[in-house]
């Protein structure tokens, strides 16, 4: 029987590491692809890393990264100040529409990114109307896409904790919703709320569709223009955006960890 178990666990063991090494290579191989690819060039990686340079060079370029981290930026902030009152606020007084908060939040993911565009785009032309054709009004557009990752991540958190226990408890030594809400159940989900918006980040630099289409600027829709002139140094570029994307997570995974080793009792 021990004979039995340890080739059974052997074989596990092989098919564990067979897996890795296919997922590694379907991973790694366009990224290896893309680093040789961009590097053929002997100045394209000097020229991204110097800023001042970069923007003389593409001003396209420079204006999309720019445009693209403050779409991140406020699209990470206006989701987290409608998602997490929401979501908190359902939890405690309104449990009845959870499903229905639920069902708005991942309709999303089941809409093409081109069947949104057409919707949102007579939408749009009021919004140009009242406040002008700036790139950053894709930020709306943003909050509605990012929905569905972040109400996962938001809600994940509030289930790990008894939000019920803990409200009434601030509530019973004088506390206002508002403190409830800012000072007790929110750091708690300090983690959570982190993922929500490091995801809403990770999608924003990523989004190419929505932009392209309504004609606005952002890093994608730059990289798709800076490639008919210079594709080394559009493949560098997109190869740097997935690289400071995994690095984000990987700082969200270790902040969370690090939040978990301090709560852990001595």
């Amino acid at each position: 029987m021990a004979g039995v178990n340890a080739r059974r666990a052997r074989k596990q063991r092989v098919l564990r590491w067979a897996v890795l090494l296919v997922l590694g290579v379907f991973f790694l191989l366009p990224l290896v692809a893309m680093v040789e690819f961009s590097t053929r060039d002997p100045q394209t990686w000097p020229l991204l890393v110097n800023w001042s340079k970069l923007s003389d060079a593409y001003p396209d370029l420079a204006d999309g990264i720019v445009a693209s981290l403050e779409q991140a930026a406020l699209t990470a902030l206006l989701m987290l100040v409608l998602l997490v009152p929401t979501a908190i606020w359902v939890r405690l007084r309104l449990p009845r529409l959870r499903r229905l908060i639920e069902f708005l939040c991942l309709l999303p993911l089941t809409i093409p990114a081109i069947v949104l565009v057409v919707g949102l785009a007579p939408v749009y032309a009021w919004v140009v109307y009242f406040l002008g054709g700036s790139s950053l009004t894709l930020v709306f557009a943003y909050t509605i896409l990012v929905l569905p990752y972040a109400y996962r991540s938001i809600d994940a958190g509030l289930a790990a904790i008894d939000v019920k226990t803990l409200a009434e408890a601030a509530r019973s030594l004088g506390a206002g919703w508002t403190t409830v809400i800012v000072r007790v159940v929110l750091p708690n989900i300090r983690t959570a709320v982190l993922s929500a918006a490091f995801l809403s980040v990770a999608l924003v630099l990523g989004e190419f569709t929505i932009a392209s289409l309504l004609n606005r600027t952002n890093l994608q829709v730059s990289i798709e223009l800076l490639g008919k002139s210079s594709a080394t140094m559009s493949v560098a570029v997109s190869l740097t955006a997935l690289l400071l994307a995994f690095v984000l997570l990987l700082l969200l995974s270790l902040l969370g960890d690090r939040r978990k080793s301090t709560k852990e009792p001595a």
